[in-house]
């Protein structure tokens, strides 16, 4: 299981799972535990351990039991010095603890519930070392002292104190450093965090390296993580505190090397900061926003993504209250066979466990309207220390008599059967738990009994073996693969987003939360939500919440409650309770694009725009109209392969637009010089320069027909030139401001205007049309804030993208003319805008030189990437992105990353212009230096 693949660094019996929730361990001696039988003196080696709570003493002989006595027990401790005669041997001097209850663990070696010794009792230590027999003897008079306060404030306020003057005492030992030229940057206190326990000690940071050192020397000396292995960092809350950091070696894995909780959010910042700098040039960051683009590209599988979700939202395998948390996806644990083409095979991912049963929920409905502030629908979490180690049990016994006091839960109440476990899930007054990781991983050893613990014999006589599977499952390793196979189903994959959107996403707080029944809102239940302009919503001010305000990132400071009873009492029931994870997206997450998706938006049309810039966007050669997709897949595998083969300068200003005929013969370019030149891919040498007017030409485009050359210009019209009569054969003077760009699909021209609309116009494209003015028909006018800059059509022309010149990328339905999205996501000018083949995505260039990818379906940045330079021009297949730089270089990216994968020098200014190939195997360029480049991919 995660935590528990932790490198296993000691051997011994003893663990810090014996100690009490909130107790330390201080330090050991090496003692004798003393007993008197008969008048004859028996001694048992082992190790004497002081901790905050409790004495523990854990043999060397594992068939003796550990020995715990709590403090609180005790009724007297004192320093017996044995007389010493000076005719016999000196006798050394003891421990004398007079206690009412003794606690043994282990006996006979075996983990099982503890037994409890009530009763007066006399137990005696002898320390090996007789020289600090009565320094351990002040130290535990003084913990005792703590135990014995009578508010429980109290106590851990002075436990608090003498562990920081421990700690203010000692120091990192540099010795302890691998090299001796190793040059430290700081060091503080901190304590190493593990499932249910911590473990103060003092972290510091070199040039080279990240160590722990433990103040009691457990599990071993010094923990060393070598800042080159580091793989990635996060921040963490810590009992809702921001005062954890994780490091991981790992890519994938979410166990980590180690988890810190610091004791000031500043210490934790700067060693943060220190490593971050450290990994900048050594690894990539990842969002959400950019994990959530490779999943929904494939790229990532179901769990991984969870996983990473997870791991972005402060869940950890070393806090059990943040455990991370999975989702139930099937509804059927009782039939012979496992249908995943059936849509009741799988539980409604749109709702949350305590929502899925309407009658129960009707009822917590009603017992909520009675309920004083502050209210709350769910008495119990998701997931919380007590549910992950009702799953884990048979691998983490030792971790579940930690949490309850030594015992098990009663065997009825144990997880003994899934269909029962989701049953209960159902049906359950308080039950509402999800899932954990490990029921989609490999290993399935917490659901078989291995270790033959006497977990206990249920009602019906039978002992808690191993979980009873459902029958569609053989053994527990089928269940596990059918499951797994379940998670990465089509119809999961369709409908994770909703989930996702319950628990990390919009719906986990809000007006939006309020009709899952699902989050916290600031608000009555029930209450009349007034939608405002944009949709969104006003509420009243009392607080709702399904679960308990306090599991809630902000639903409480615990610094700023003084009361050391209430604070203490807050953060026991945060860890009992759970915690609700960091919010990390707040509008509707994106539906992963899955193979029957591809089949319902994939349709390339030959008609595209040149704007659109895809693959399937362009005019070429017939012969390449069957080739598959794949090819084009090649291609951009192969993208960076790109060479130039000629470059010809043509114009006297910068290039503003490429086309270039069905046949591939001729290419047309525009410029700011204000002319039009064709040049002639066989005598490579320019043919026609046609001039329209003394103004800049801003785009061109070829109509289907290949015959016609559209022209858009800074004087505010559109200019239609005829190839085989080679001249101008119409006018189009519809704009109040220059038109900066055009789109045609399917008989309609669509032009953009610095005069803040974008008009359609009914333009029949066929030979026999003189495209005389009359047959130019005004369809509609899409309105916009600012002058428009770009336009973009999808390669089925049913959805249009605007970016204007105010930063503003906006989504137009163009059957009905209605805008669905308008995204403010650039702090400047738009440059070029464009979608991706699938239709999902609109990727945008500006004037702010970041690069941003936009969901269509929720209008949310899912990718933002801050370039050295501005990005006039780009083509681009969804993942990867050929863009073209202000330093006249043509840059990769790799959209997955955020980062450049290849840069290669083309023009000698910014370049402006960009044409590819419906197979992406032949690039046009065309720059502020006035060339034109041509590119072929070579293989």
């Amino acid at each position: 299981m995660a935590f528990l693949k932790r490198k296993e660094r000691t051997k011994e019996r003893f663990s810090l799972l014996l100690l009490d929730l909130e107790e330390y361990y201080f330090e050991q001696h090496t003692a004798y535990h003393v007993t008197t039988c008969s008048e004859k003196e028996r001694k048992v080696r082992g190790s004497f351990k002081v901790c905050s709570r409790s004495v523990i003493f854990d043999p060397e002989d594992v068939s003796e039991p550990i020995l715990k006595i709590p403090l609180r027990d005790c009724k007297k401790i004192e320093f017996v010095e044995r007389e010493s005669n000076p005719f016999n041997d000196p006798r050394p001097s003891v421990i004398s603890i007079s206690c009412v209850q003794a606690i043994y663990i282990k006996e006979s070696n075996v983990i099982a519930p503890y037994r409890n010794e009530r009763g007066a009792k006399k137990v005696t230590f002898q320390l090996e070392d007789w020289s600090k027999t009565e320094d351990v003897v002040q130290t535990f008079l003084q913990l005792h002292r703590a135990s014995c306060l009578e508010k429980l404030g109290d106590q851990t306020a002075m436990i608090a104190a003498i562990l920081q003057s421990r700690l203010a005492r000692s120091s990192f030992d540099k010795n302890c450093f691998q090299s001796m030229a190793e040059k430290p940057h700081m060091e503080c206190a901190v304590e190493m965090v593990l499932p249910l326990v911590s473990n103060p000690g003092h972290v510091c940071i070199t040039d080279g390296s990240l160590y722990f050192q433990p103040l009691n020397g457990y599990p071993e000396q010094v923990i060393q993580i070598r800042l080159n292995r580091v793989r990635r960092i996060y921040k963490r809350r810590h009992t809702l505190r921001p005062l954890g950091l994780e490091v991981f070696c790992t890519e994938n894995d979410f166990c980590s090397d180690i988890y810190l909780k610091f004791y000031k959010t500043a210490d934790r910042d700067e060693i943060y900061y220190y490593i971050a700098t450290f990994l900048e040039n050594h690894v990539t960051e990842h969002t959400a926003e950019s994990y959530m683009l490779q999943w929904q590209r494939g790229h990532l599988s179901n769990y991984q993504y969870l996983l990473h979700l997870n791991n972005l939202a402060d869940r950890s395998c070393n806090d059990l209250s943040q455990y991370p948390v999975f989702p139930w996806v099937l509804a059927d644990y009782s039939s012979p066979q496992l249908d995943l083409t059936s849509e009741a095979t799988f539980r409604d991912l749109s709702k949350p466990v305590g929502a899925l049963n309407k009658e129960r929920l009707d009822r917590l409905l009603s017992r909520y309207r009675g309920m004083p502030e502050p209210r709350f629908m769910f008495g119990s979490h998701y997931s919380s220390p007590g549910y992950v180690l009702f799953y884990l049990v048979r691998v983490a016994p030792e971790h579940m008599l930690c949490l309850q006091n030594g015992r098990y839960d009663h065997p009825d109440r144990m997880f003994n059967s899934i269909g029962d476990t989701w049953k209960n899930c159902l049906d359950g007054a308080t039950d509402f738990k999800e899932l954990i990781p490990e029921f989609y991983g490999t290993d399935c050893s917490f659901l078989e009994n291995k270790r033959n613990l006497g977990l206990g014999r249920r009602q019906n006589g039978s002992l808690v073996g191993d979980v009873v599977v459902p029958p569609w499952a053989s053994d527990t390793s089928d269940f596990l693969q059918k499951h797994k196979t379940a998670l990465e189903s089509q119809y999961v994959s369709e409908h994770l987003h909703e989930w996702i959107d319950l628990v990390f996403g919009f719906k986990q707080r809000g007006s939006e939360a309020l009709a899952a029944h699902n989050g916290e809102e600031t608000c009555s239940c029930f209450f009349q939500i007034k939608p405002t302009r944009r949709g969104k919503s006003s509420h009243s001010s009392l607080c709702f919440s399904v679960f308990h305000p306090l599991t809630y990132e902000g639903g409480v400071d615990c610094d700023s409650i003084e009361d050391p009873d209430q604070r203490i009492a807050m953060l026991t029931q945060i860890l009992e309770f759970g915690q609700t994870p960091k919010q990390l997206f707040t509008t509707p997450h994106p539906q992963r694009i899955t193979p029957r998706f591809h089949n319902m938006t994939r349709s390339p049309s030959s008609n595209s725009p040149v704007s659109d810039l895809s693959p399937a966007s362009q005019s070429e050669d017939s012969s390449f109209e069957d080739l598959t997709e794949e090819s084009r897949k090649l291609s951009w595998a192969n993208i960076g392969n790109l060479k130039p083969i000629s470059s010809h300068k043509i114009h006297k200003e910068a290039v503003s637009g490429i086309a270039v005929t069905q046949d591939g013969a001729a290419i047309f370019s525009t410029s700011q010089d204000s002319t039009l030149k064709m040049f002639s891919k066989e005598l490579k040498d320019f043919q026609r320069s046609m001039s329209f007017s003394n103004m800049a030409l801003s785009s061109c485009l070829m109509l289907a027909d290949g015959k016609t050359v559209v022209c858009s210009s800074w004087d505010n019209n559109v200019y239609f030139y005829s190839i085989p009569y080679g001249r101008r054969q119409d006018t189009l003077m519809g704009h109040d401001d220059a038109v900066s760009e055009m789109c045609w699909f399917d008989e309609r021209l669509y032009t953009a205007s610095w005069d803040s609309t974008v008009k359609v116009w009914q333009c029949p494209s066929d030979s026999s049309s003189n495209h005389k003015r009359s047959q130019f028909e005004l369809l509609a006018e899409l309105e916009h804030d600012a002058g428009v800059n770009t336009i973009g059509l999808n390669p089925a022309g049913t959805l249009l993208v605007s970016g204007c010149k105010d930063g503003a990328v906006s989504l137009w339905d163009t059957s009905s003319y209605t805008p669905l999205q308008q995204v403010h996501c650039h702090t400047g000018t738009i440059h070029h805008t464009a979608f991706s083949p699938d239709s999902r995505h609109v990727l945008s260039v500006g004037a702010d030189s970041c690069m941003k990818v936009t969901d269509v379906q929720t209008g949310m940045v899912i990718s933002s990437v801050k370039a050295e330079e501005e990005q006039r021009c780009f083509c681009w297949d969804g993942n990867s992105v050929l863009c073209g730089g202000g330093s006249g270089d043509l840059l990769l990216w790799d959209l997955l990353s955020n980062t450049v994968t290849k840069r290669i020098p083309a023009h000698s200014g910014a370049v402006t212009a960009m044409w590819m190939s419906k197979l992406c195997s032949t690039v046009i360029t065309g720059g502020e230096d006035r060339q034109i480049v041509f590119w072929k991919l070579q293989s």
